[in-house]
């Protein structure tokens, strides 16, 4: 049995995607089942609570031979970074108590820094916290997401990829989620270690790269964009984030164009990507059409 956190999104859905293959057992704490039916139907085991409350996550990592944790993307944190300190309590109190045989924590590439990361900070945190553990723990570093670029399948119609990443030939750590389910399902079930673990996934890739690959898989010429930084608050409000909350938003792309999302970081693993961008927009865009 397995304990997998965020089951409803991207890499936590991935994560259980990956184990349940494997024919192994599954939970997910989740706050309503109505959204995750579908992963009661495929036999995962649902337990009600949230990772704000540490009692809950201690019960749900009850008789588990590991788990995954991450924290909820907040893209309007506090100055302090409350949210994001407050579920990493709640997690070291409960893994503490209940001391499961191994830990995989989602993070990001940057999160060996301590400043001037933007939102990052949050998993900056995380890996400071999960630090104070005695379990076996390992932290992936994933790269950008590919399938933050799936906007492009609808604003990219006129030949054009806007990004935040500026020059857009230059290449950093980008992967998909369904690799980074991958990889936490192998280290959740694969062979024990003992101690702390870094791993670095992902592949370098460059924006104008992702773009290209975008417009084989709409039979069009696309071109990457960089939106002009003035503009980038305006961007942001744009995508939901209320006006005035952009920057710590504007900060982590500052800092991925400033060069901290390369590979190498001493002491840590890699693992490379296996999915494409192009793969990631063929899969959506079937699933859009079919």
């Amino acid at each position: 049995m397995f304990l997998v956190m965020g089951m409803t999104g991207r890499v936590g859905g991935a994560t259980a995607r990956h184990l349940l293959a494997q024919g192994r057992t599954v939970r997910a704490m989740v706050r309503n089942r109505e959204q995750a039916t579908k992963w009661a139907d495929q036999g995962v085991e649902l337990v009600d609570g949230d990772w704000n409350d540490a009692a809950a996550v201690e019960r749900a990592l009850d008789g588990v031979e590991g788990a995954f944790v991450m924290l909820p993307a907040v893209w309007t944190p506090s100055a302090d970074f409350r949210e994001a300190k407050s579920v990493i309590a709640n997690y070291v109190e409960a893994l503490t108590s209940a001391a499961p045989p191994r830990v995989v924590a989602l993070s990001s590439m940057g999160a060996d820094r301590i400043s001037g990361l933007g939102m990052i900070t949050a998993l900056s945190l995380l890996e400071q916290g999960l630090r104070h553990l005695t379990v076996p723990v390992a932290c992936v570093r994933a790269g950008g997401f590919f399938e933050n670029f799936l906007y492009g399948l609808h604003v990219a119609q006129g030949g054009t990829l806007p990004v935040y990443y500026n020059p857009t030939n230059r290449k950093s750590t980008m992967v998909a989620t369904d690799d980074i389910g991958a990889e936490v399902a192998k280290l959740l079930s694969g062979p024990a270690w003992s101690g702390h673990r870094v791993v670095e996934l992902g592949s370098m890739v460059s924006a104008d790269e992702v773009a290209t690959q975008l417009g084989e898989v709409m039979q069009r010429d696309v071109k990457a964009f960089a939106v002009p930084r003035a503009g980038w608050a305006a961007a942001f409000e744009q995508f939901g984030i209320p006006k005035g909350q952009t920057g710590s938003a504007e900060a982590m792309y500052e800092a991925v164009n400033a060069g901290w999302m390369d590979l190498g970081v001493e002491g840590t693993e890699h693992v490379a990507g296996t999915t494409s961008p192009r793969d990631v927009f063929a899969a959506a865009h079937k699933a859009a059409t079919a």
